[in-house]
């Protein structure tokens, strides 16, 4: 029987929390997309609080299909992950290929001046 598309991402997913966790010195930078938008936060996984989100919908992004809306995102979070004192994270990218919107949110962020 074929594996869905949700448990194959939820396996690949549980493999890369594995070997990523965020600290308070290095959080780390979760992503989610859904068919509406694409979701970024920064987490400390020691006291599992958010230290800081971004999202396409507050940005007022029309449609999320783009890779543009997805590169504002990463730029936006990377904005409040440095006024909360963050300059280094891992990327967590949340079971999904890195290419595509995943991989212009890590380039913005990038952009924006946080360090991988």
């Amino acid at each position: 029987m074929a594996i869905s598309k949700q448990n194959r991402r939820a396996r690949i997913k549980k493999g890369i929390r594995r070997k990523i966790s965020g600290t308070a010195e290095t959080p780390r930078l979760s992503v989610f997309k859904s068919n509406r938008a694409i979701y970024a936060q920064v987490i400390d996984d020691l006291k599992g609080h958010t230290l800081a989100a971004a999202n396409s919908l507050e940005l007022g992004a029309k449609s999320n299909a783009d890779i543009d809306t997805s590169a504002k995102v990463g730029e936006a979070i990377a904005k409040r992950a440095k006024e909360a004192g963050i300059e280094t994270i891992v990327f967590d990218r949340g079971g999904y290929r890195f290419h595509g919107r995943v991989k212009a949110l890590a380039d913005g962020a990038r952009k924006g001046g946080l360090k991988f």
